[in-house]
């Protein structure tokens, strides 16, 4: 299915050789080992998508980076996620074994968990008790070995849990195997879906010992926890389970094999030597032909698997382009208020949905159609609805773009005027005219790209006016006496992270004034100044305004996204109705974009997910030798990891100005890709692995009897070098009483 699926799927490799197993208690005809295998998985999901749901928001948001580099780290740890289970399989089936491998491994990874939420508390190197870590090194480094413990830890248990719940079943439990596999794969489902809920509700609040900030290390904190108990639980229950001990690993064997049949070829490369069927074959000298004929199996697919990448470059971008495109969205649906990382819920909503509607009714209504939709038809299609899906995010990105304001480049400066007097102005700002009202603001921000003059009635104005380049500023038009100055003060210049809105107080009274909302106090704000920016989200906030006793309470509702200017103009005076005097001037607008838009693209993606991954699962398995599935998930992970690597390397070397540009370059690369695969499953001939197999385990008589030749001459071998060794013994030991005797 979707990569959870995939991580189910791969870790439920075929076994060979296992000893006989030992009997276990059993509750319902079910092992109870099995009992602590799914609850360890449960916490292990919860663990891994829980954190991987804040992941990119932690990147920009608290290590301030840009979205490019977030992006590029993101999938650059999720590859990583996708290529270490080649090692956890080699790791456990050829030396460790897959218990003492889960257990290693799990220590691992809450290790990373724990450093990864120890990076994010921002006390620990705040020595000005500002909210700003002073030492964003040491954050950043805490941070990448901790997410590099954590992909060497949950790539590495990948491919041992569900095998390792397999081997708890005796031969005769095969249909409470399969109940295990179903209810296994639930568990990871349920972990995931809970997680995404949850995590982004514990980014949302705000914790700190001196300053109040988004508590990114709580959000990463509880799954720390959660691989806690998953050890722990697994650990518990390990006097019950039965451990198949290591057999060698199937992917080694494959590796050398392939490797010695190039080396020999390289080595008859010359015109003299004949040419044989198939390049596998020149590994005939030293390895059996039944494994030569599964490699070859083996390498059909992965060669199928070559387009595949794409399709994943695509998937797992919900986890960090879309998410940071639902930031500068509307996510109030009422009822409740999504968080920007929550969107990411819809897809395992969807799959819950979509997988049995695919499963019982469409692909049977397909087949009374007489339609061979075949595997990699199917395949075929779940790229294009990928494609679709991108094409969706850059048409809302589009409608996104035409809400964002027009921020200045490097070589521009950007002005607002504010007019406080009780009575209308008229201004001229270089080649701009207009006329401000009283105790009002124009509605743009005027761009000027060198010096200027500003004139009008009455007003003070010594010298030419510079802005700074990149800048955007207000300019307040204040009584003067009988004239009118101007006070300049700087703005923000991007629109207010994760949904906040920006809100200051300029305050026109002849006497100092306290502003604070909650438990925020905006400091003393002098006569004719401006107050900082408060943060705040969405929602009614409820301002106090203060001067000596007398106090007065307004209200303003909140969006996502906003900035606010609030002026309490010179005519303010303390009393019943105060809070109508006070005037808002809006700065950026709020994001009027709601993320209900996003689940269009949401659908499109995951019904592709369900066509494509599951649907890849199966061929996979359904074409691979019985002793090779391993190799082939191993193949089909090493998809996934590819795909993230592509995204990095776009999102790097793709210089596109605009975002929705980029989604249709990956949707166009998608395109161009899904033909190449449909020309390629155009050629491709399924098979049948058992019978292929059956055909070689019958050998020809002669080959039994060259064998059986071969094996006596081995024999004769062996016996005269066991006489002479023997001989060398008795001198040996000859020698050695002499030599005793002597010493005696």
């Amino acid at each position: 299915m979707d990569q959870k699926a995939t991580h189910a799927a791969a870790m439920a490799g075929e076994d060979e050789g296992k000893t006989a197993k030992k009997k276990s208690a059993s509750i319902c005809g079910y092992p109870i080992s099995i009992f602590f295998i799914v609850v360890n998985e449960f916490c292990e999901r919860f663990s891994y998508y829980g954190m991987r749901a804040v992941l990119v928001l932690y990147f920009k948001y608290f290590l301030q980076w840009d979205d490019d580099f977030a992006t590029t780290i993101y999938h650059t740890f999720v590859a990583l996620c996708y290529l270490t289970p080649i090692l956890g399989a080699i790791v456990a089936d050829s030396w460790l074994g897959k218990f003492k491998t889960i257990v290693y491994l799990s220590i691992v990874y809450t290790l990373g968990q724990v450093i990864l939420a120890v990076s994010a508390i921002h006390d620990i190197t705040d020595a000005n008790r500002d909210g700003v870590p002073d030492n964003m090194t040491l954050h950043v480094a805490l941070s990448m070995v901790g997410l590099s413990l954590i992909a060497l830890g949950t790539g590495g248990i990948k491919p041992c849990v569900a095998a390792f719940g397999g081997d708890q079943f005796q031969d005769h439990q095969e249909k409470q195997r399969g109940t295990f596999f179903s209810i296994f794969y639930l568990s990871i489902n349920a972990g995931s879906l809970l997680s995404t809920v949850i995590t982004p509700i514990l980014r949302a609040q705000e914790c700190g010992i001196y300053t109040q900030q988004k508590c990114y290390s709580l959000a990463f904190g509880v799954p720390a926890a959660l691989m806690v108990v998953a050890l722990i639980v697994f650990v518990v229950g390990s006097g019950m389970y039965i451990k198949t001990p290591p057999q060698g690993n199937i992917m080694v064997k494959v590796c050398r094999c392939i490797g010695f049949a190039i080396k020999n070829r390289f080595r008859h490369r010359a015109a003299e030597f004949p040419k044989r069927t198939h390049w596998m074959d020149w590994a005939d000298e030293k390895y059996d032909k039944l494994l030569i004929a599964q490699v070859k199996m083996v390498l059909k697919v992965l060669f199928l698997y070559l387009p595949l990448p794409m399709f994943w470059a695509l998937f797992d971008q919900q986890g960090s382009r879309w998410t940071l495109q639902a930031t500068t969205m509307n996510g109030d649906f009422g009822f409740l208020t999504i968080q920007p990382d929550q969107m990411q819920t819809v897809n395992p909503i969807l799959i819950l949905v979509l997988v049995p509607i695919v499963d019982s009714l469409l692909y049977p209504l397909i087949s009374k159609c007489n339609i061979n939709f075949s595997p990699l038809r199917r395949m075929t299609v779940g790229m294009v609805f990928a494609a679709l899906a991108f094409i969706a995010a850059a048409l809302v990105q589009l409608q996104i773009d035409q809400t964002l304001p027009t921020f200045p480049s490097s070589s521009e400066g950007q002005l607002k005027f504010i007019n406080i007097n009780n009575r209308s102005l008229d201004v001229t700002a270089g080649t701009n005219q207009f006329t401000l009202g009283a105790f009002s603001a124009n509605e743009d921000y005027l761009t000027f790209d060198k010096p200027f003059d500003v004139t009008g009635d009455s007003l003070v104005n010594t010298s030419e006016t510079t802005l700074v380049k990149g800048s955007r500023s207000t300019m307040v038009i204040i009584p003067d006496g009988l004239r009118y100055s101007l006070v300049q003060f700087m703005d923000i210049t991007a629109k207010p992270e994760q949904g906040a809105n920006a809100i200051r107080f300029f305050n026109g009274l002849g006497s100092a004034l306290n502003v604070s909302v909650g438990s925020l106090d905006l400091e003393l704000i002098g006569a004719n100044n401006m107050s900082g920016y408060a943060m705040l989200p969405k929602g009614t906030s409820q301002f106090l305004v203060r001067s000596g006793t007398d106090e007065c309470l307004y209200s303003q509702d909140l969006g996502f996204g906003s900035s606010f200017t609030l002026i309490i103009p010179p005519t303010f005076a303390f009393g019943p109705n105060c809070e109508q005097s006070v005037q808002s001037v809006v700065d950026i607008k709020p994001n009027t974009i709601h993320m209900a838009w996003q689940i269009p693209q949401y659908f499109l993606i995951t019904v592709g997910e369900v066509v494509f991954s599951v649907t890849g699962l199966e061929f996979s398995y359904s074409q691979a030798p019985s002793n090779m599935k391993s190799v082939l998930q191993a193949g089909w992970l090493l998809t996934v990891a590819v795909g993230n690597i592509i995204v990095l390397i776009i999102a790097e070397a793709a210089t596109l100005p605009d975002q929705w540009a980029e989604y249709v370059l990956f949707a166009s690369l998608l395109l161009v890709v899904c033909v190449i695969f449909a020309v390629m499953a155009h050629f491709y001939t399924y098979i049948d692995p058992t019978k292929i197999e059956a055909q070689f385990a019958q050998k020809d008589p002669k080959e039994k009897e060259k064998e059986k030749r071969k094996s006596v001459e081995m024999s004769r071998k062996d016996s005269v070098e066991q006489r002479k060794e023997n001989r060398r013994s008795s001198d040996s030991s000859s020698d050695e009483e002499k030599t005793k005797q002597t010493k005696i």
